[in-house]
């Protein structure tokens, strides 16, 4: 039997998942992540993408999200954020939508615009299109 770690995963306003795995990857602040049973103490912030789940037998679980904290204790990891969806559950045509609308946003020069919410929304979009990728070439 694999060697485990507890996993929570949250939003403010609920739990998304709660259990053993025996990894998980995610984007932190300085760059890809990969988290063991044993990794050493750590809390991070997240940035908008694809976190993969190894659960305890072997099986893969793939979330999007918008981005948040990481918090690794030697018997627990928790991840914390805004939103987070299922990769299963995204909508590719809504995120293809949004990341053109905050293209177009950002590329209008008379529009009074809010940069950084055009450049977080364009973010969010565009990881939401990779995790979507992803999922669909793990899946062949």
């Amino acid at each position: 039997m694999a060697i485990t770690v507890h996993l929570d995963v949250v939003t403010p306003e609920k739990s998304v998942f709660s259990g053993l795995v025996e990894q998980l990857s995610v984007t932190g602040s300085e760059g890809e992540l990969g988290i063991l049973p044993g990794h050493t103490a750590l809390l991070t912030s997240i940035k908008p993408g694809q976190v993969k789940i190894i659960l305890q037998g072997g099986k893969e679980q793939i979330f999007y999200v918008s981005g948040g904290m990481l918090e690794v204790q030697p018997d627990i990891v928790t991840i914390l954020a805004d939103t987070i969806v299922r990769a299963e559950n995204l909508d590719e045509a809504k995120a293809i939508e949004a990341k053109e609308q905050a293209e177009k946003l950002l590329s209008d020069k008379k529009a009074d615009k809010d940069y950084t919410r055009a450049m977080r929304e364009l973010a969010q979009a565009a990881a939401q299109i990779r995790v979507i990728k992803e999922l669909r070439r793990h899946r062949k």
